[in-house]
């Protein structure tokens, strides 16, 4: 089987690519690799790894919230937020304001966004001044795990699109001297196995599953509009299944019919 997540346990000190790269070495030639949103170099943690079809539902893997444990050095800056920037004293922070619920946040300039075409970080190496507009994100949890001197622990849940770093900086000097994403949405750190590929069914679980027979699961396999056989979530994508697996992700119409949007059929 190569269609499904591989999930890995993301060491320090390699890049995201190296991952999949890793992977990619271990399945048929042509097989489609790709992952479900990165971690810098010196993070740690789940990286989710798609293997074959599962590539094509990456924006909803991506879309799922991440949790997160971090641990920030107090009183001190780093030019890109983390120990691989340049680091200088600043004035330690006092009592700690953790935001939650629905805030803007503008992300580091040391990031993957894309500015006019290239990444931020690859204009911010050559020194040219970057700039990014402030997005709106969702906290859930920000809590203080253990303050130790000029450093403290936190646990984090979050959006997607989420940046912890820009979460420690706005404690006032600080920045992130170890970070670890320990889940994505239904999946966790501790069952990272580079070695097992969940089935793409499994693996996408949290979406609702319809099951169909005869001419509708026909229908779908073909990309046409179909009525589900019961009511389903407004505004939900869900799996399209028969007797012999995964059809397609849906999406509703206004009209109460689920447009397939992604098949793996063909």
């Amino acid at each position: 089987m190569t269609d499904g997540v591989v999930l890995v346990d993301k060491p320090a000190g390699v890049t995201s690519h190296d991952v999949v790269a890793g992977v990619r070495r271990g399945l048929p030639r042509k097989t489609k690799v790709g992952h479900a949103g990165t971690l810098d170099p010196f993070a740690t943690g789940l990286l989710l790894v798609l293997v074959g079809r599962a590539t094509r539902v990456q924006r909803f893997l991506m879309a799922l919230g991440k949790r997160y444990e971090t641990v920030a050095r107090l009183g001190w800056t780093s030019t890109t937020g983390d120990p691989e920037g340049e680091v200088a004293p600043g004035r330690t922070p006092g009592e700690l304001r953790m935001p939650t619920g629905t805030i803007r946040q503008r992300p580091p300039a040391y990031s993957a966004v894309k500015v006019g075409g290239q990444r931020a970080y690859a204009l911010a190496r050559r020194g040219e001044a970057v700039e990014l507009p402030e997005r709106e994100v969702r906290v859930d949890r920000f809590e203080l795990l253990w303050r130790d001197g000029e450093r403290a622990a936190f646990a984090i849940d979050c959006s997607s699109g989420t940046y912890v770093r820009s979460l420690i900086a706005g404690l006032g000097d600080a920045y992130c001297l170890e970070l670890r994403r320990t889940g994505i949405g239904p999946f966790d750190v501790a069952d990272a196995d580079p070695e097992r590929i969940v089935p793409l069914d499994d693996a996408l679980g949290f979406l609702e599953a319809v099951d169909l027979a005869g001419e509708d699961a026909r229908r779908a396999a073909h990309g046409v509009a179909i009525r589900p056989p019961a009511p389903t979530p407004a505004a939900a994508t869900v799996r399209l299944r028969d007797a012999d697996g995964l059809i397609a992700l849906a999406e509703p119409r206004e009209d109460g019919t689920l447009k397939p949007v992604v098949g793996f059929r063909a």
